[in-house]
C-alpha cells in the first residue's frame, strides 16, 4: 500500500518496495512449490490465512497501474486497452510456454527414473498422455485446461483483460470502478462465475479471476491514488496484529494437531477463509500483513538498504521470468530430493541452489534488457588492445547524433525501466 506516484515519476524510477517483495514472493513461491519441502514449513501461508498468492496478485496490481494506467490517461482508451491487448498476449503465450516445457521435464525425468509416469500424474498432466489428449491439447490453448499448479498466469491474463473496463469507470467515476469490483466479487463468491478446469469433468478453476480481482484492484487503486495510503497509527497497527493471532491458530499446525476442534473450526469458516473466492477473512488477514509489512519498511522503503535488498530487488523486477522459472526449478527440485534424499544438507543446497539460479537469471535478464551490445564504446585500453573500433572523444562535439545517443544511455538501468 503506497502512496500515489506522479506519472512521470513512475515512468522513471521503480518503487523499491514494491519490487523488493516481489522479489521474496518469487522466492516464496519457489519454496512453496517444492513437494515435501521442510522449508516450506516457514513460508507465510503456514502462519495464517493468506499467502504469497495475494502477495504476487496485489503487487501485480500496483506494477499495472504503474506500467498501464498511465497510458489509458495519457493516450486514451484505444490505446490502453492496445497496450493491455499485447501484455495479455505476452502473458498467455508464457503460459503455453511454460507448461509445455514442464510438461517435457516431466517426461525425461519419468524416463530416465523409471519411474513409470509418477510425475506426469504428479503435476495432473495425464490427460496429456490418454484419451483426453486431443481435449487437452485445445483446453490449454482455449484455457480450458488449467491443471493445479499452472493457474496463475490464466488468472492473471483474466484479470489484466478487466482492467480497460475499470479504467472506463474510473473516467466517470472512481467510485463506480470500485463498485465493480467489489460487486464482481461478491457475485464471484456464490459461484456464478466459476470457469471449468477441464472440458471433461466438473472441477473449477482454483484460483478464480472474478474474484481474485478484487486483491489486483486493491494494490490498483492505491497506486493510482483512488485509495489513501494508510498512515503509521498505533491503534490500527494493534488491530491488524490482534487479528493475525486470532487467525494464526487456524492454519498453524502444531496448534491444529494439539486442538483437533481447531480443524472443525476451519471447516465451519470455509466460506469466509477459502482460497478459490478470496473469502473475507482471508482477504482481511492479507490487509492486516500488507499494512504491517508497509509500516515496517518506513516511508518510501528506506529501511530496505543493503546488499541482500538489492538482490531481492533485482529479482522482484523480473517478476514474470522469474515466475516462470520458478515452476521448472521447483518442479524439478521436487525430483532431487525424492532421488537424493531429504536431509537437512540436502534440502539446504537444493532450496539454496535454486534460489542463486533464480537470481543470476534475474541478473542476465536486466543485462539482456540494458540492451548492452548498443552501448557507445568506452574506449578502454582493452578494446584498443583488442582490435574494437575505439571512437575519438571529441567526434561528437559537433552535435551529431552520437553524442545524443551517449546522453541518452546514462539515464538507462534498473531505474528506469518501466515496471512489468
Amino acid at each position: 500500500m503506497m502512496p500515489n506516484p506522479t506519472p512521470t515519476t513512475a515512468a522513471r524510477v521503480r518503487d523499491v518496495r514494491l519490487d523488493f517483495f516481489r522479489g521474496v514472493c518469487l522466492f516464496i513461491i519457489f519454496v512453496a512449490h517444492i513437494f515435501d519441502n521442510p522449508w516450506a514449513l516457514l513460508i507465510p501461508a503456514r502462519f495464517g490465512l493468506s499467502d504469497a498468492a495475494e502477495i504476487f496478485v496485489f503487487l501485480s496490481g500496483m506494477a499495472s497501474a504503474v506500467a498501464f494506467a498511465s497510458v489509458f490517461v495519457k493516450r486514451g482508451f484505444f490505446m490502453g486497452t492496445a497496450r493491455i491487448l499485447h501484455r495479455v498476449w505476452q502473458v498467455y503465450w508464457a503460459h503455453v510456454s511454460v507448461f509445455l516445457i514442464c510438461t517435457v521435464v516431466m517426461v525425461l525425468i519419468d524416463r530416465y527414473l523409471d519411474t513409470g509416469e509418477d510425475y506426469i500424474r504428479g503435476l495432473m498432466m495425464e490427460p496429456f498422455f490418454n484419451e483426453h489428449a486431443r481435449d487437452a491439447l485445445v483446453g490449454l490453448f482455449t484455457l480450458t485446461y488449467v491443471p493445479p499448479f499452472f493457474d496463475i498466469l490464466p488468472m492473471y491474463l483474466v484479470i489484466l483483460a478487466m482492467v480497460p473496463v475499470v479504467m472506463l469507470l474510473a473516467g466517470f467515476n472512481k467510485w463506480y470502478a470500485m463498485a465493480a469490483i467489489v460487486a464482481t466479487w461478491f457475485v464471484a463468491s456464490f459461484g456464478f462465475f466459476d470457469l471449468s478446469r477441464e472440458p471433461w469433468g466438473t472441477d473449477k478453476w482454483f484460483f478464480n479471476p472474478f474474484s481474485w480481482q478484487l486483491v489486483f484492484f486493491t494494490g490498483f487503486a492505491f497506486m493510482r491514488g483512488w485509495l489513501p495510503a494508510p498512515k503509521a497509527d498505533p491503534r490500527l497497527i494493534a488491530a491488524a496484529v490482534v487479528y493475525l493471532l486470532i487467525c494464526l491458530p487456524l492454519e498453524w499446525e502444531p496448534l491444529r494437531a494439539a486442538f483437533p476442534w481447531l480443524r472443525e473450526a476451519t471447516d465451519w469458516l470455509h466460506p469466509v477463509i477459502n482460497k478459490t473466492h478470496v473469502g473475507v477473512f482471508r482477504f482481511l488477514h492479507f490487509l492486516a500483513l500488507a499494512y504491517l509489512s508497509f509500516i515496517a519498511v518506513g516511508e518510501a522503503g528506506h529501511r530496505l538498504k543493503g546488499p541482500v535488498v538489492r538482490v531481492v530487488c533485482k529479482v522482484g523486477q523480473q517478476s514474470l521470468g522469474i515466475f516462470l522459472l520458478t515452476l521448472v526449478l521447483s518442479f524439478t527440485a521436487s525430483a532431487l530430493l525424492n532421488v537424493l534424499g531429504r536431509s537437512f544438507l540436502m534440502v539446504a543446497l537444493v532450496n539454496l541452489g535454486g534460489m542463486a539460479i533464480m537470481v543470476a537469471v534475474a541478473y542476465l535478464n536486466a543485462w539482456y534488457k540494458s540492451v548492452p551490445w548498443k552501448a557507445p564504446p568506452k574506449g578502454s585500453r582493452a578494446d584498443q588492445a583488442a582490435g574494437f573500433p575505439v571512437a575519438d572523444p571529441g567526434a561528437h562535439k559537433d552535435g551529431h547524433e552520437g553524442s545524443k545517443q551517449d546522453a541518452r544511455w546514462p539515464g538507462r538501468g534498473a531505474s528506469a525501466v518501466p515496471a512489468e
